[in-house]
């Protein structure tokens, strides 16, 4: 069993040590002194949970920036789902690594994705050492192959380490028909698998649905017997007070997409309302083409900030934004982890405390959310293993050159019309 030692780091307003012991925290206290693989100084540094990235696009990483100052349905239709046809086998692979380079830089340790070319994405999170939950995504607009072959993969799920999960992912009531939700409802119920689409993001997608079926995207769903405790419903905009309590009441975990919400225009997310009742809320950044990045951390700011200037300044406090960020991610996908105790999964960024954005430290709580960058962070830590160590991972430099490869190509076949 490997066991890494962590000497004298801050946690908790505290100066500790702290032992991981394969891929637990297994004692955290002052002096410990028991023989271990590696022992890290933590001197002038502090220990905090990692980020857990509740929704996201991995592979869109290599369209970052191809589509700016648009609206979703127009994003959509008109610039990405056309340069995603146009996208090689190997590009998502490529495009994944990428994303999981910027996550691991930025301190995220878990992304749960949407996305296509599972396998490849599986390939990529094995090899990187992270946590994810990678969705089989249902499109009709695909073709009813491309619909059997994700019911196929879901039927046949491939060995994976401890590491990865795999998810249902209709992509939202305009892409999905009432059967097809029906049938993968029930999927997910007999599978104990987790559902996760996007919901309420834009007045235009409520408006529509009001128009096919007759009633709200909430309450569509709600109809076909989508909402329940293993739905993770990402953005949920557009509802009402009574979609709220429908929401709570079915114990759904909502994501707050802030970046993403504000570059598309697609509204604001009803914070103190959903705070005051009590749902379920966990952050996600949304893909490189509509944030234009993958870190949580900065996502936590732009949430609380988002927050307090429609709501006020006392709504979505420092340690909610970070329990949403973490923790909260954390137990949308049933993982043991989230916060940093023993016997919970070694999961851990280390902060460098002499960084400047960290001076002066009256609330390091306060700084990380609202000072911080990722150049505040040493090191990573997931499943007990370094994924990063003083601000370098492994291989990077060869991810980045694949990337660059791959969007010079994409650019030039996009240009060809």
């Amino acid at each position: 069993m490997n066991s890494i030692l962590i000497k004298n780091i801050l946690l908790d307003k505290q100066l500790r040590d702290v032992l991981i012991e394969g891929n637990r925290f297994t004692r955290i206290e002052k002096n410990i002194e028991v023989p271990a693989d590696l022992i890290v100084d933590g001197s002038d540094k502090a220990l905090l949970p990692p980020f857990y990235n509740a929704h996201t696009h991995a592979a869109m990483s290599l369209l970052r920036g191809c589509a700016e100052d648009m609206s979703l349905t127009e994003w959509l239709q008109d610039k990405i789902w056309p340069l995603e046809a146009k996208m090689q086998n190997d590009d998502h692979y490529v495009g994944v690594r990428l994303a999981i380079l910027e996550m691991i830089k930025s301190g995220t340790v878990f992304f749960s994705d949407m996305y296509f070319n599972v396998p490849d994405t599986i390939r990529a999170v094995e090899e990187m050492g992270i946590r994810a939950a990678i969705g089989v995504t249902f499109l009709e607009s695909n073709g009813p192959k491309y619909v059997e072959r994700g019911l196929r993969f879901i039927e046949n799920l491939p060995e994976t380490s401890s590491r990865v999960q795999i998810t249902i992912t209709p992509h939202a009531v305009y892409t999905v028909s009432a059967d097809l939700f029906k049938r993968l409802a029930a999927i997910a119920r007999e599978r104990s698998l987790i559902i996760h689409t996007h919901l309420a993001e834009t007045l235009q997608e409520v408006q529509d649905c009001i128009a096919t079926h007759g009633m709200s995207p909430v309450r569509w769903l709600d109809h076909l017997g989508l909402l329940g405790p293993n739905t993770v419903a990402a953005h949920v905009i557009h509802v009402d007070d009574y979609e709220l309590e429908i929401l709570r009441d079915r114990g759904v975990w909502l994501v707050h997409n802030p970046c993403s919400n504000m570059k598309l225009g697609s509204g604001v997310f009803r914070s103190a309302d959903i705070i005051e009742k009590k749902l379920n809320v966990a952050l996600g950044t949304d893909g490189c083409s509509s944030n234009n990045n993958l870190d949580m951390r900065e996502e936590m700011k732009i949430a609380a900030l988002l927050a307090k200037v429609h709501y006020g300044s006392e709504v979505l406090k420092v340690d909610e934004v970070f329990h949403w960020a973490t923790l909260n991610g954390a137990r949308a996908y049933g993982l043991d982890a989230g916060e940093i105790a023993v016997g919970k999964l070694a999961d851990a960024l280390i902060i460098d405390l002499n960084n400047v954005r960290m001076l002066p430290t009256y609330d390091l709580l306060s700084n990380w959310v609202y000072s911080a960058d990722s150049s505040c962070i040493d090191s990573v830590i997931c499943d007990g293993r370094f994924l990063m160590q003083g601000g370098k991972v492994p291989g990077e430099e060869f991810i980045m050159e694949a990337a660059k490869k791959a969007a010079c190509r994409l650019a030039a076949i996009n240009n060809q019309g």
